[in-house]
């Protein structure tokens, strides 16, 4: 018999931009940036992807081709900003401007070597600031009226404080069962002990 586990999964919004609460930059000693990845980049947008999400059981794109990453890259409204720590890849948030108005901040996660930093804070600030003006960046010119995100029980332990201090509002939460399965990590056998 599998083993479940019962996640809880909060939907969040933001129907304005004044709804952003930007997190307090850290200081210049950080080295932090935040850079939008301009080439479309299947490789690179997965290392981000199994890198983040490896220890939170992200699993829904690892059996993607390099095909479909480049096509959903391709996506108008697609982009992916990039927090870089003394230049090194430290977390990403994917926005996805496809639905006229909406933006959905699809994903959103930090490297485990740069939680607890204040990074996520920043890069989820630059991020949602990025998302509110995704609409008139695109050839349709339509504003975002929308930006909402969901996170579950599976993420990290700061996810849903993180989004509610950016001034997302709780607007449903589900409960689901589903099967329970280990974190697949970055690569397989990343976290198996030695």
């Amino acid at each position: 018999m599998a083993r479940v586990t019962t996640v809880t999964t909060w939907w969040l919004e933001q129907t304005s931009p004044s709804d952003l609460s930007p997190a307090r930059a850290p200081g210049a000693a950080a080295g932090l940036t935040v850079a939008l990845a301009e080439v479309a980049s299947p490789e690179f947008s997965r290392f981000l992807y199994t890198a983040v999400g490896g220890d939170v059981t992200w699993t829904d794109r690892l059996p993607w081709s390099h095909a479909r990453w480049l096509a959903h890259l391709d996506r108008p409204g697609v982009e992916t900003w990039v927090a870089w720590v003394r230049g090194t890849p430290a977390g990403f948030a994917e926005l996805d401007g496809s639905e006229e108005g909406m933006v959905e901040l699809a994903y959103f996660g930090l490297l485990p070597a740069f939680r607890g930093r204040g990074i996520g804070g920043q890069l989820l600030s630059v991020a949602l600031a990025r998302a509110w003006d995704l609409g008139e960046r695109l050839p349709s010119g339509t504003p975002t009226r929308r930006v909402w995100v969901h996170t579950c029980s599976l993420d990290g332990p700061h996810a849903l404080a993180n989004y509610r201090r950016r001034g997302f509002r709780l607007y449903d939460t589900t409960e689901a069962d589903q099967p329970l399965t280990a974190t697949p990590g970055p690569w397989p056998g990343a976290f198996d002990p030695q």
